[in-house]
Protein backbone atom coordinates (compact mmCIF):
# COMPACT_ATOMS: atom_id res chain seq x y z
CA UNK A 1 0.00 0.00 0.00
CA UNK A 2 0.97 3.61 -0.52
CA UNK A 3 1.00 6.63 1.32
CA UNK A 4 -0.75 5.28 4.30
CA UNK A 5 -0.04 4.50 7.42
CA UNK A 6 -2.07 2.09 9.49
CA UNK A 7 -3.81 -1.21 9.52
CA UNK A 8 -5.39 -2.45 6.00
CA UNK A 9 -8.44 -3.11 7.49
CA UNK A 10 -11.26 -1.20 7.80
CA UNK A 11 -14.13 -0.34 10.55
CA UNK A 12 -16.35 -2.59 11.73
CA UNK A 13 -19.51 -3.38 9.65
CA UNK A 14 -18.05 -1.43 6.35
CA UNK A 15 -17.90 -3.29 3.67
CA UNK A 16 -14.78 -1.42 1.14
CA UNK A 17 -11.94 -3.87 0.64
CA UNK A 18 -8.95 -2.55 1.34
CA UNK A 19 -6.25 -1.72 -1.26
CA UNK A 20 -4.54 -5.25 -1.14
CA UNK A 21 -7.65 -7.11 -0.95
CA UNK A 22 -9.75 -8.34 -3.96
CA UNK A 23 -12.31 -6.19 -5.11
CA UNK A 24 -14.92 -9.11 -5.05
CA UNK A 25 -14.47 -9.26 -1.06
CA UNK A 26 -17.21 -6.66 0.21
CA UNK A 27 -20.38 -6.84 1.72
CA UNK A 28 -23.70 -5.00 1.86
CA UNK A 29 -23.23 -1.24 2.62
CA UNK A 30 -25.30 0.97 4.66
CA UNK A 31 -27.69 3.53 3.48
CA UNK A 32 -25.69 6.50 3.06
CA UNK A 33 -28.04 8.97 1.79
CA UNK A 34 -27.72 12.55 3.44
CA UNK A 35 -30.65 14.18 5.31
CA UNK A 36 -29.63 17.32 4.19
CA UNK A 37 -28.59 16.77 0.30
CA UNK A 38 -27.67 20.63 -0.18
CA UNK A 39 -24.66 20.83 2.07
CA UNK A 40 -25.37 24.52 2.78
CA UNK A 41 -28.46 23.74 4.38
CA UNK A 42 -27.29 21.08 6.37
CA UNK A 43 -27.14 21.70 10.34
CA UNK A 44 -23.82 21.93 12.17
CA UNK A 45 -23.86 18.38 13.48
CA UNK A 46 -24.15 17.11 9.91
CA UNK A 47 -21.68 14.94 8.12
CA UNK A 48 -20.06 12.83 10.55
CA UNK A 49 -20.95 9.57 11.80
CA UNK A 50 -20.76 9.72 16.05
CA UNK A 51 -21.27 6.56 16.60
CA UNK A 52 -18.33 4.77 14.88
CA UNK A 53 -16.45 6.88 16.88
CA UNK A 54 -17.08 5.96 19.92
CA UNK A 55 -19.27 9.63 20.99
CA UNK A 56 -22.75 10.25 21.84
CA UNK A 57 -24.95 12.82 19.49
CA UNK A 58 -24.48 16.05 21.19
CA UNK A 59 -27.89 16.43 24.23
CA UNK A 60 -28.88 19.93 22.51
CA UNK A 61 -29.31 18.28 19.06
CA UNK A 62 -32.35 16.41 17.96
CA UNK A 63 -32.34 12.72 16.62
CA UNK A 64 -34.03 14.28 13.66
CA UNK A 65 -31.09 16.45 12.67
CA UNK A 66 -28.19 13.95 13.00
CA UNK A 67 -27.25 12.57 9.48
CA UNK A 68 -27.77 8.62 8.43
CA UNK A 69 -24.54 6.81 9.94
CA UNK A 70 -21.62 6.60 7.77
CA UNK A 71 -19.39 3.76 7.99
CA UNK A 72 -15.49 5.49 8.40
CA UNK A 73 -11.72 4.01 7.87
CA UNK A 74 -9.82 4.10 11.14
CA UNK A 75 -7.19 5.29 9.39
CA UNK A 76 -8.59 8.84 9.52
CA UNK A 77 -10.64 8.67 13.07
CA UNK A 78 -8.64 11.48 14.85
CA UNK A 79 -9.60 13.84 11.50
CA UNK A 80 -13.19 12.40 11.46
CA UNK A 81 -13.12 13.42 15.86
CA UNK A 82 -11.95 16.73 15.09
CA UNK A 83 -14.85 17.45 12.56
CA UNK A 84 -17.10 16.47 14.98
CA UNK A 85 -15.77 19.18 17.18
CA UNK A 86 -15.84 21.70 14.65
CA UNK A 87 -19.13 21.37 13.69
CA UNK A 88 -20.45 22.57 16.93
CA UNK A 89 -17.95 25.37 16.36
CA UNK A 90 -17.82 26.49 12.86
CA UNK A 91 -21.18 27.05 11.18
CA UNK A 92 -20.76 23.85 8.31
CA UNK A 93 -17.55 22.43 9.87
CA UNK A 94 -14.93 24.11 7.84
CA UNK A 95 -14.41 27.93 6.89
CA UNK A 96 -14.23 26.87 3.15
CA UNK A 97 -17.39 24.74 1.20
CA UNK A 98 -14.55 23.28 -0.81
CA UNK A 99 -12.56 21.84 2.18
CA UNK A 100 -15.96 20.17 3.39
CA UNK A 101 -15.43 16.17 3.70
CA UNK A 102 -18.79 15.65 1.38
CA UNK A 103 -16.62 17.26 -1.50
CA UNK A 104 -14.34 14.48 -1.30
CA UNK A 105 -15.04 10.78 0.39
CA UNK A 106 -16.59 11.44 3.43
CA UNK A 107 -15.26 9.21 5.95
CA UNK A 108 -12.13 8.50 4.06
CA UNK A 109 -10.54 11.07 2.60
CA UNK A 110 -8.43 13.39 5.37
CA UNK A 111 -9.89 16.31 6.62
CA UNK A 112 -8.05 18.04 8.95
CA UNK A 113 -4.05 18.59 7.80
CA UNK A 114 -0.87 18.99 10.17
CA UNK A 115 1.71 19.91 7.71
CA UNK A 116 2.75 20.15 3.84
CA UNK A 117 5.98 19.28 2.10
CA UNK A 118 6.39 19.98 -1.63
CA UNK A 119 3.79 17.79 -3.36
CA UNK A 120 2.54 16.07 -0.31
CA UNK A 121 0.68 16.77 2.93
CA UNK A 122 0.27 14.79 6.51
CA UNK A 123 -3.08 14.59 7.75
CA UNK A 124 -3.48 14.68 11.79
CA UNK A 125 -3.85 10.67 11.77
CA UNK A 126 0.13 10.43 10.50
CA UNK A 127 -0.89 9.92 7.03
CA UNK A 128 0.98 10.94 3.83
CA UNK A 129 -0.79 11.73 0.80
CA UNK A 130 0.29 13.60 -2.87
CA UNK A 131 -2.29 16.35 -2.67
CA UNK A 132 -3.81 16.83 -5.99
CA UNK A 133 -5.91 19.50 -4.99
CA UNK A 134 -3.03 21.66 -4.47
CA UNK A 135 -4.63 23.69 -1.33
CA UNK A 136 -7.46 24.38 -3.12
CA UNK A 137 -4.98 25.79 -6.06
CA UNK A 138 -3.27 27.83 -3.86
CA UNK A 139 -0.30 25.86 -4.07
CA UNK A 140 1.85 26.32 -7.62
CA UNK A 141 5.35 25.90 -6.21
CA UNK A 142 4.89 22.69 -3.81
CA UNK A 143 4.33 23.30 -0.10
CA UNK A 144 6.83 25.22 1.89
CA UNK A 145 8.45 26.26 -1.06
CA UNK A 146 11.92 27.26 0.82
CA UNK A 147 11.93 30.89 -1.41
CA UNK A 148 9.17 32.24 -0.83
CA UNK A 149 9.23 31.12 2.74
CA UNK A 150 12.94 32.52 3.38
CA UNK A 151 11.46 35.82 1.81
CA UNK A 152 8.32 36.11 4.40
CA UNK A 153 10.17 35.38 7.19
CA UNK A 154 12.62 37.94 6.55
CA UNK A 155 9.72 40.57 5.63
CA UNK A 156 8.34 39.30 9.22
CA UNK A 157 11.64 40.01 11.15
CA UNK A 158 11.47 43.92 9.19
CA UNK A 159 7.41 44.00 10.08
CA UNK A 160 4.34 43.13 8.80
CA UNK A 161 1.88 46.05 8.93
CA UNK A 162 2.73 49.40 9.41
CA UNK A 163 0.36 52.25 10.03
CA UNK A 164 2.13 53.57 6.76
CA UNK A 165 2.80 52.10 3.25
CA UNK A 166 5.83 50.19 2.30
CA UNK A 167 7.80 49.98 -0.47
CA UNK A 168 7.30 46.44 -1.70
CA UNK A 169 3.92 47.53 -2.29
CA UNK A 170 4.75 49.94 -5.89
CA UNK A 171 7.62 46.93 -6.59
CA UNK A 172 4.79 44.17 -6.99
CA UNK A 173 2.56 46.92 -8.54
CA UNK A 174 5.25 47.63 -10.84
CA UNK A 175 5.66 43.66 -11.67
CA UNK A 176 2.16 43.63 -12.09
CA UNK A 177 1.83 46.22 -14.29
CA UNK A 178 4.89 44.71 -16.56
CA UNK A 179 3.32 41.12 -16.11
CA UNK A 180 0.01 41.42 -17.24
CA UNK A 181 -1.51 42.45 -20.42
CA UNK A 182 -4.49 44.51 -18.79
CA UNK A 183 -2.48 45.59 -16.08
CA UNK A 184 -2.13 49.69 -15.53
CA UNK A 185 -3.46 50.09 -12.28
CA UNK A 186 -3.49 47.90 -9.08
CA UNK A 187 -5.22 47.40 -5.76
CA UNK A 188 -4.76 44.48 -3.47
CA UNK A 189 -7.33 42.23 -1.16
CA UNK A 190 -6.64 39.27 0.86
CA UNK A 191 -8.59 36.89 -1.61
CA UNK A 192 -10.63 36.08 -4.69
CA UNK A 193 -13.83 36.58 -3.64
CA UNK A 194 -12.89 40.08 -2.13
CA UNK A 195 -10.99 40.78 -5.87
CA UNK A 196 -14.19 39.64 -7.41
CA UNK A 197 -16.29 42.38 -5.20
CA UNK A 198 -13.51 45.28 -5.52
CA UNK A 199 -13.89 44.52 -9.45
CA UNK A 200 -17.48 44.78 -9.57
CA UNK A 201 -17.39 48.22 -6.74
CA UNK A 202 -14.89 49.89 -9.69
CA UNK A 203 -17.14 48.68 -12.39
CA UNK A 204 -20.17 50.45 -11.06
CA UNK A 205 -18.45 53.29 -9.59
CA UNK A 206 -16.92 54.14 -13.20
CA UNK A 207 -19.84 53.44 -15.46
CA UNK A 208 -22.62 55.13 -13.29
CA UNK A 209 -24.42 51.87 -13.66
CA UNK A 210 -25.93 48.92 -11.54
CA UNK A 211 -26.43 45.26 -13.15
CA UNK A 212 -23.75 42.51 -13.64
CA UNK A 213 -23.92 39.88 -16.33
CA UNK A 214 -21.81 36.63 -15.16
CA UNK A 215 -20.26 33.31 -16.06
CA UNK A 216 -19.07 30.58 -13.43
CA UNK A 217 -18.46 31.05 -9.60
CA UNK A 218 -17.35 34.64 -8.46
CA UNK A 219 -17.14 34.00 -4.77
CA UNK A 220 -19.79 34.66 -1.82
CA UNK A 221 -20.41 38.64 -1.84
CA UNK A 222 -24.52 39.70 -2.18
CA UNK A 223 -23.36 41.62 -5.38
CA UNK A 224 -23.36 37.59 -6.74
CA UNK A 225 -25.81 35.82 -4.62
CA UNK A 226 -28.50 38.03 -5.95
CA UNK A 227 -28.97 36.55 -8.85
CA UNK A 228 -30.92 33.64 -7.13
CA UNK A 229 -33.22 36.35 -5.50
CA UNK A 230 -34.76 36.78 -8.80
CA UNK A 231 -35.25 33.03 -10.08
CA UNK A 232 -33.49 30.19 -7.68
CA UNK A 233 -32.25 28.18 -9.78
CA UNK A 234 -30.14 31.10 -11.56
CA UNK A 235 -26.69 29.73 -10.04
CA UNK A 236 -27.56 26.23 -10.53
CA UNK A 237 -25.32 25.73 -13.54
CA UNK A 238 -22.45 28.34 -12.25
CA UNK A 239 -21.75 27.41 -8.62
CA UNK A 240 -24.52 24.65 -8.07
CA UNK A 241 -27.98 23.51 -6.87
CA UNK A 242 -30.35 24.59 -3.57
CA UNK A 243 -28.12 28.28 -2.81
CA UNK A 244 -30.24 30.28 -0.95
CA UNK A 245 -29.45 33.81 -1.11
CA UNK A 246 -30.16 33.85 3.15
CA UNK A 247 -29.10 37.34 4.51
CA UNK A 248 -28.78 38.97 1.01
CA UNK A 249 -30.82 42.35 0.83
CA UNK A 250 -33.99 42.10 -1.42
CA UNK A 251 -33.31 45.49 -2.94
CA UNK A 252 -30.33 43.67 -4.76
CA UNK A 253 -32.67 41.45 -6.79
CA UNK A 254 -32.37 42.00 -10.51
CA UNK A 255 -29.07 43.43 -10.41
CA UNK A 256 -27.07 40.27 -11.38
CA UNK A 257 -27.45 37.82 -14.08
CA UNK A 258 -26.00 34.50 -15.47
CA UNK A 259 -25.17 33.47 -18.99
CA UNK A 260 -24.05 30.72 -20.55
CA UNK A 261 -20.70 29.82 -21.23
CA UNK A 262 -20.03 30.03 -24.84
CA UNK A 263 -23.49 31.26 -26.24
CA UNK A 264 -22.47 34.77 -27.21
CA UNK A 265 -26.13 35.02 -28.98
CA UNK A 266 -27.25 34.69 -25.31
CA UNK A 267 -24.67 37.09 -23.89
CA UNK A 268 -25.92 39.57 -26.95
CA UNK A 269 -29.57 39.13 -25.91
CA UNK A 270 -28.93 40.24 -21.69
CA UNK A 271 -27.38 43.44 -22.65
CA UNK A 272 -29.95 44.49 -25.15
CA UNK A 273 -32.42 43.40 -22.57
CA UNK A 274 -30.38 45.68 -19.99
CA UNK A 275 -29.40 48.21 -22.66
CA UNK A 276 -27.40 50.94 -20.45
CA UNK A 277 -27.74 49.42 -17.54
CA UNK A 278 -24.72 46.84 -17.54
CA UNK A 279 -21.65 47.84 -15.21
CA UNK A 280 -19.74 45.02 -15.89
CA UNK A 281 -19.36 41.25 -17.54
CA UNK A 282 -17.49 38.81 -15.23
CA UNK A 283 -16.50 35.90 -16.37
CA UNK A 284 -13.82 32.99 -16.28
CA UNK A 285 -12.24 33.37 -19.37
CA UNK A 286 -11.86 29.14 -19.18
CA UNK A 287 -11.21 26.48 -16.72
CA UNK A 288 -9.83 23.58 -17.91
CA UNK A 289 -11.08 23.15 -21.03
CA UNK A 290 -10.15 25.43 -24.24
CA UNK A 291 -12.87 28.18 -25.02
CA UNK A 292 -14.56 27.93 -28.55
CA UNK A 293 -12.52 30.06 -31.14
CA UNK A 294 -13.25 33.42 -30.87
CA UNK A 295 -15.33 33.20 -28.31
CA UNK A 296 -13.36 35.72 -25.62
CA UNK A 297 -13.06 37.97 -28.69
CA UNK A 298 -16.56 38.08 -29.29
CA UNK A 299 -17.35 38.50 -25.72
CA UNK A 300 -15.45 41.43 -25.82
CA UNK A 301 -16.66 43.49 -28.41
CA UNK A 302 -20.20 42.69 -27.01
CA UNK A 303 -19.47 43.95 -23.63
CA UNK A 304 -17.47 47.19 -25.38
CA UNK A 305 -20.11 47.81 -27.67
CA UNK A 306 -22.66 47.83 -24.49
CA UNK A 307 -20.47 50.55 -22.56
CA UNK A 308 -19.63 47.39 -19.69
CA UNK A 309 -16.36 47.00 -18.48
CA UNK A 310 -15.12 43.44 -18.97
CA UNK A 311 -13.62 41.64 -15.84
CA UNK A 312 -11.80 38.26 -16.21
CA UNK A 313 -11.76 36.16 -12.59
CA UNK A 314 -8.54 34.86 -13.40
CA UNK A 315 -8.84 33.52 -9.62
CA UNK A 316 -8.41 29.90 -10.31
CA UNK A 317 -6.35 29.89 -13.56
CA UNK A 318 -4.08 32.45 -12.45
CA UNK A 319 -0.38 32.18 -13.60
CA UNK A 320 -0.66 28.43 -14.44
CA UNK A 321 -0.92 29.07 -18.06
CA UNK A 322 1.67 31.67 -17.97
CA UNK A 323 3.12 34.56 -15.75
CA UNK A 324 0.33 37.12 -18.53
CA UNK A 325 -2.31 34.62 -16.70
CA UNK A 326 -5.21 33.17 -18.83
CA UNK A 327 -5.61 36.51 -20.94
CA UNK A 328 -2.14 36.28 -22.64
CA UNK A 329 -3.02 32.30 -23.02
CA UNK A 330 -6.23 33.43 -25.06
CA UNK A 331 -5.26 36.52 -26.33
CA UNK A 332 -7.51 38.45 -25.39
CA UNK A 333 -7.47 41.64 -23.11
CA UNK A 334 -10.11 42.69 -20.75
CA UNK A 335 -10.05 45.92 -18.86
CA UNK A 336 -9.93 44.82 -15.53
CA UNK A 337 -9.15 40.93 -14.01
CA UNK A 338 -8.73 39.43 -10.80
CA UNK A 339 -6.57 37.21 -9.21
CA UNK A 340 -5.20 35.45 -6.05
CA UNK A 341 -4.51 31.83 -4.84
CA UNK A 342 -1.33 30.40 -6.46
CA UNK A 343 -0.45 34.42 -6.90
CA UNK A 344 1.25 34.03 -3.84
CA UNK A 345 1.51 30.24 -3.06
CA UNK A 346 -0.70 29.47 -0.42
CA UNK A 347 -0.18 33.19 1.64
CA UNK A 348 -3.24 35.14 1.55
CA UNK A 349 -3.00 37.29 -1.20
CA UNK A 350 -5.51 38.84 -3.90
CA UNK A 351 -5.63 41.67 -6.57
CA UNK A 352 -7.28 43.49 -8.97
CA UNK A 353 -5.52 45.12 -12.09
CA UNK A 354 -7.15 47.06 -14.96
CA UNK A 355 -6.46 49.97 -17.16
CA UNK A 356 -6.46 53.02 -16.40
CA UNK A 357 -9.51 54.27 -17.46
CA UNK A 358 -11.69 52.14 -15.61
CA UNK A 359 -9.16 51.94 -12.50
CA UNK A 360 -8.04 55.23 -12.00
CA UNK A 361 -11.95 56.50 -10.94
CA UNK A 362 -11.32 54.17 -7.80
CA UNK A 363 -9.48 56.80 -6.21
CA UNK A 364 -12.62 58.85 -5.01
CA UNK A 365 -14.10 55.87 -4.07
CA UNK A 366 -14.01 53.96 -0.86
CA UNK A 367 -12.38 50.93 -1.39
CA UNK A 368 -10.35 50.25 1.78
CA UNK A 369 -9.15 47.88 4.45
CA UNK A 370 -6.40 47.81 7.02
CA UNK A 371 -4.89 44.49 6.06
CA UNK A 372 -5.01 44.86 2.14
CA UNK A 373 -1.39 46.11 2.53
CA UNK A 374 -0.15 43.14 4.87
CA UNK A 375 3.21 43.18 3.71
CA UNK A 376 3.26 39.33 4.20
CA UNK A 377 0.99 38.38 1.41
CA UNK A 378 2.70 41.25 -0.92
CA UNK A 379 6.05 40.06 -0.26
CA UNK A 380 5.12 36.53 -0.60
CA UNK A 381 3.25 37.19 -4.13
CA UNK A 382 6.03 39.12 -5.22
CA UNK A 383 8.57 36.49 -4.72
CA UNK A 384 6.17 33.86 -6.27
CA UNK A 385 6.06 35.90 -9.19
CA UNK A 386 10.01 35.81 -9.59
CA UNK A 387 10.10 32.05 -8.62
CA UNK A 388 7.81 31.66 -11.52
CA UNK A 389 9.82 33.42 -14.09
CA UNK A 390 13.38 32.29 -12.81
CA UNK A 391 11.92 28.69 -12.86
CA UNK A 392 9.92 28.87 -15.86
CA UNK A 393 7.16 26.92 -14.10
CA UNK A 394 4.04 27.59 -16.65
CA UNK A 395 5.99 25.57 -19.22
CA UNK A 396 6.65 23.10 -16.68
CA UNK A 397 2.96 22.78 -15.52
CA UNK A 398 2.26 22.28 -18.86
CA UNK A 399 4.20 19.62 -19.88
CA UNK A 400 3.63 17.46 -16.35
CA UNK A 401 0.02 17.79 -17.45
CA UNK A 402 0.55 16.14 -20.50
CA UNK A 403 2.98 13.28 -18.94
CA UNK A 404 0.10 12.87 -16.50
CA UNK A 405 -3.02 12.33 -19.12
CA UNK A 406 -1.17 10.48 -21.14
CA UNK A 407 -0.18 7.71 -18.29
CA UNK A 408 -3.84 8.01 -16.83
CA UNK A 409 -5.35 7.15 -20.36
CA UNK A 410 -2.93 4.33 -20.91
CA UNK A 411 -4.00 2.67 -17.44
CA UNK A 412 -7.73 3.56 -18.76
CA UNK A 413 -7.42 1.81 -21.49
CA UNK A 414 -5.38 -1.13 -19.95
CA UNK A 415 -8.05 -1.67 -17.36
CA UNK A 416 -11.19 -0.85 -19.41
CA UNK A 417 -12.43 1.79 -17.33
CA UNK A 418 -15.19 4.05 -18.97
CA UNK A 419 -12.94 7.05 -17.94
CA UNK A 420 -10.49 9.82 -20.34
CA UNK A 421 -8.37 12.06 -18.40
CA UNK A 422 -8.94 15.26 -20.91
CA UNK A 423 -9.10 19.02 -20.65
CA UNK A 424 -6.53 21.42 -20.98
CA UNK A 425 -2.70 20.05 -19.71
CA UNK A 426 -2.51 22.44 -17.03
CA UNK A 427 -5.72 21.23 -15.20
CA UNK A 428 -6.29 17.41 -16.48
CA UNK A 429 -9.78 16.10 -15.64
CA UNK A 430 -11.03 13.15 -15.28
CA UNK A 431 -14.62 12.38 -17.43
CA UNK A 432 -16.57 9.03 -16.20
CA UNK A 433 -18.54 8.06 -19.15
CA UNK A 434 -21.45 6.95 -17.14
CA UNK A 435 -24.79 7.96 -18.71
CA UNK A 436 -26.81 7.98 -14.93
CA UNK A 437 -25.71 10.83 -12.87
CA UNK A 438 -26.82 9.24 -9.72
CA UNK A 439 -24.53 6.00 -10.71
CA UNK A 440 -21.35 8.27 -12.01
CA UNK A 441 -21.72 10.66 -8.57
CA UNK A 442 -20.99 7.01 -6.73
CA UNK A 443 -18.14 6.19 -9.76
CA UNK A 444 -16.67 9.33 -8.72
CA UNK A 445 -16.66 9.19 -5.14
CA UNK A 446 -15.46 5.70 -4.83
CA UNK A 447 -12.47 6.70 -7.01
CA UNK A 448 -11.82 9.70 -4.70
CA UNK A 449 -12.05 7.67 -2.27
CA UNK A 450 -10.00 4.68 -3.22
CA UNK A 451 -6.99 6.95 -4.57
CA UNK A 452 -7.17 8.12 -0.99
CA UNK A 453 -6.10 4.91 0.62
CA UNK A 454 -3.63 4.75 -1.96
CA UNK A 455 -1.86 7.91 -0.83
CA UNK A 456 -3.81 10.21 -3.48
CA UNK A 457 -5.72 13.14 -2.00
CA UNK A 458 -8.35 15.28 -4.32
CA UNK A 459 -10.65 15.64 -6.60
CA UNK A 460 -11.45 13.87 -9.69
CA UNK A 461 -8.62 16.22 -11.20
CA UNK A 462 -4.91 17.22 -11.02
CA UNK A 463 -3.88 20.14 -10.04
CA UNK A 464 -0.33 20.51 -10.44
CA UNK A 465 2.27 22.26 -8.73
CA UNK A 466 6.34 22.58 -9.24
CA UNK A 467 7.32 20.06 -6.63
CA UNK A 468 5.35 17.18 -8.42
CA UNK A 469 8.07 15.11 -10.10
CA UNK A 470 8.32 11.08 -11.38
CA UNK A 471 7.76 9.95 -8.14
CA UNK A 472 4.21 11.21 -7.81
CA UNK A 473 3.17 10.20 -11.23
CA UNK A 474 4.70 6.92 -10.43
CA UNK A 475 2.76 6.62 -7.31
CA UNK A 476 -0.58 8.28 -8.72
CA UNK A 477 -0.30 5.94 -11.93
CA UNK A 478 -0.11 2.34 -9.58
CA UNK A 479 -2.72 3.94 -7.70
CA UNK A 480 -5.08 4.51 -10.48
CA UNK A 481 -4.48 1.23 -12.02
CA UNK A 482 -5.88 -0.67 -9.23
CA UNK A 483 -8.32 2.10 -8.31
CA UNK A 484 -9.49 1.83 -12.31
CA UNK A 485 -9.74 -2.30 -11.86
CA UNK A 486 -12.34 -1.49 -9.04
CA UNK A 487 -14.20 0.80 -10.75
CA UNK A 488 -14.52 -1.93 -13.56
CA UNK A 489 -15.45 -4.87 -12.34
CA UNK A 490 -17.42 -2.96 -10.16
CA UNK A 491 -19.46 -1.39 -12.93
CA UNK A 492 -19.60 -4.79 -14.72
CA UNK A 493 -21.14 -6.71 -11.80
CA UNK A 494 -23.21 -3.80 -10.80
CA UNK A 495 -21.46 -3.73 -7.42
CA UNK A 496 -20.71 -0.18 -6.93
CA UNK A 497 -22.61 0.74 -3.56
CA UNK A 498 -21.14 -2.57 -2.08
CA UNK A 499 -17.25 -0.81 -2.79
CA UNK A 500 -18.27 2.52 -1.06
CA UNK A 501 -17.36 3.00 2.47
CA UNK A 502 -18.23 6.80 1.56
CA UNK A 503 -21.43 8.83 0.76
CA UNK A 504 -22.05 9.79 -2.14
CA UNK A 505 -19.71 13.11 -3.18
CA UNK A 506 -22.03 16.44 -2.79
CA UNK A 507 -22.25 17.95 -6.25
CA UNK A 508 -18.92 19.88 -6.96
CA UNK A 509 -18.93 23.40 -8.34
CA UNK A 510 -20.07 23.69 -11.45
CA UNK A 511 -17.91 26.97 -12.47
CA UNK A 512 -18.36 26.78 -16.19
CA UNK A 513 -20.99 24.90 -17.88
CA UNK A 514 -20.86 25.06 -22.11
Amino acid sequence: MLGLNGPDSIAPGSTGPPPNMSPSIAGANEDTRPLFPNPLSAPPCCGVTLRSQGRRPPANVPPRLLTIPIMTDPRVARSNALYARAQQLIPGGTQLVSRRPTRFANGVSPVFAARGQGARIWDVDGNEYIDWATGILAIILGYCDPVVDQAVIEQIHRGVNFSISTEVELELAEELVRTIPCAEMVRYTKGGGDACTVAVRIARGTTGRDKVLFCGYHGWHDWYLAANLDAAASLNAHLFPGIEPIGVPRALAGTAHPFPYGDTAALGTLLDEHRGEVAAVMMEPFRSERPPAGYLDEVARLTRAAGAVLIFDEVSTGLRFGLGGAQEFAGVTPDMAVYAKSMSNGYSFGAVVGTRAVMEPAARMFVSSTYWSDAVGIRAALTTIGELRRRNVPAQIAAYGEQIQQSINEVARSTGCPVKCGGLVQYPQLQFQVDDPHLKAKVVTLYIQEMARRGCHGYASFGLNAAQGAAELQQTTEAAREVFTLIAEGLHSQSIDRLLIAQPQQETFRRLVH
